[in-house]
């Protein structure tokens, strides 16, 4: 095993705590909700006996990173900078970026406005999305869904008392609801009984993360709470707004996108998966991996890595004969 090393960087203003492994070209990982670095531990083992520096922060708000309390601190801008300001203090002129969930528009953003600095992009269960003509929440609002999780989740203090009342069983409940365990996929509603009730306890075992690995997660948000993580929610008017600076700016580095076909939100979101050759002019292509949910990276490890070192071979030469 590939020893992984934890340290903390004073970057963008914030100090980012980061989990690392390896050496050679960089590859930056991104991490979604509820979860932290640790969420990419398998990849970065593989990655790095690969011959790959591999790098994991927990995000702005999220385990050992600061959480800023203003929660206008958490725009799309400001989670871009946080990588940007991270690969400046480690003296990394270019990087592949990798994002999971909240991750991946982190990385698909940061791919937009910085093509110098990250040279190829991968996406992971959120795909690219053009800005359309109002937000993801409006038009979660004009199609009647009021018991949207997103829109359960502006609310400052609303989602975290729910959460509050039992930390552990949110993060596991999560991990199984959104897993490719449950025969029938989460709708992503909330209803009277508040969130923490909206997620299932799981029916079984989850095969692909330990106790040992959850109580990480666990120990984590004991420590937190989930206002950090809600933050990012609450930024999601302001993103649009500010997505009208980049809009139309095209994605032409090499881009991969790869997904879990039980993950609830792979519905919603495969017309914009189709739609990436159109939408990303650099995409070489997207994996669907069968019995995955929405952890893809953490439930289909081996896959994912597969997939991951393919298209880092694939950008390499790509980039060799651009």
């Amino acid at each position: 095993m590939t020893e992984l090393k934890q340290h903390h960087v004073v970057a963008n203003g914030i100090r980012q705590h980061i989990t690392e492994a390896g050496t050679g070209p960089v590859v930056l990982f991104c991490h979604g909700f509820p979860e932290l670095g640790f969420s990419w531990r398998h990849q970065l083992q593989t990655l790095a006996v690969a011959g790959y520096r591999a790098i994991a922060p927990d995000m702005r708000g999220y385990g050992a990173t600061d959480a800023p309390t203003d929660s206008s601190q958490y725009s799309i801008l400001h989670l871009v900078g946080d990588m940007v300001g991270l690969l400046g203090e480690l003296g990394i002129a270019q990087a592949t970026i990798v994002g999971h969930d909240w991750g991946a528009p982190v990385a698909w953003t940061a791919a937009q406005l910085r093509p110098d600095l990250f040279h190829s992009v991968v996406g992971m269960s959120v795909p690219f999305a053009p800005r359309g003509p109002y937000s993801a929440l409006e038009a979660a609002r004009r199609a009647g869904r009021d018991n949207y999780y997103q829109l359960y989740f502006q609310r400052p203090g609303v989602a975290e008392r729910d959460f509050d009342k039992d930390r552990t069983a949110a993060i596991r409940r999560m991990m199984w609801t959104l897993s490719g365990g449950p025969a029938k996929p989460w709708p992503g509603l909330i209803g009277a009984e508040g969130a923490l009730d909206a997620f299932h306890e799981p029916e079984r075992p989850m095969a692909w993360i330990s106790d040992a690995e959850l109580s990480v997660y666990y120990t984590a948000f004991e420590a937190t709470g989930f206002t950090g993580a809600m933050n990012w929610y609450r930024n999601l008017e302001r993103n649009w707004e500010l997505g009208a600076a980049f809009q139309g700016l095209a994605i032409k580095q090499p881009a991969w996108f790869i997904t879990g076909a039980k993950d609830p939100i792979y519905p919603l979101f495969k017309p914009l998966v189709e739609a990436l050759p159109h939408t990303v002019p650099g995409h070489l292509g997207t994996t669907v991996i069968a019995q995955a949910g929405h952890w893809v990276q953490q439930e289909a490890a081996e896959q994912v890595n597969q997939a991951l070192l393919a298209f880092l071979e694939l950008a390499k030469r790509h980039q060799l004969h651009a």
